[in-house]
């Protein structure tokens, strides 16, 4: 399925873009962000299980177990974020 992935703060300074779309094969968020880990060392090191990083399904905060849907946009940021 291809959904949209959206990075704000800290997360979009170290993957270098604040917006792509992607074909993935997981069924919820945290799926998705293995998926994502291994795909760039950038991705890896934005979104690494050690990082407090939030999650956001189609603008409303969610959990790892939250699942994935045909053009859903997930957002990744982290706890703070500036205005």
């Amino acid at each position: 399925m291809n959904i949209t992935l959206r990075y704000f703060a800290s997360v979009r300074e170290i993957i270098g873009t604040g917006q792509e779309t992607v074909e993935t094969q997981a069924l919820d968020i945290g799926q998705l962000r293995c998926e994502l880990m291994v795909r760039s060392p950038r991705h890896g090191q934005a979104l690494s299980s050690d990082k407090a990083v939030r999650v956001a399904l189609n603008q409303l905060a969610c959990r790892e177990d939250t699942p994935l849907s045909e053009g859903d946009e997930v957002a990744f940021f982290p706890p703070v974020t500036g205005g």
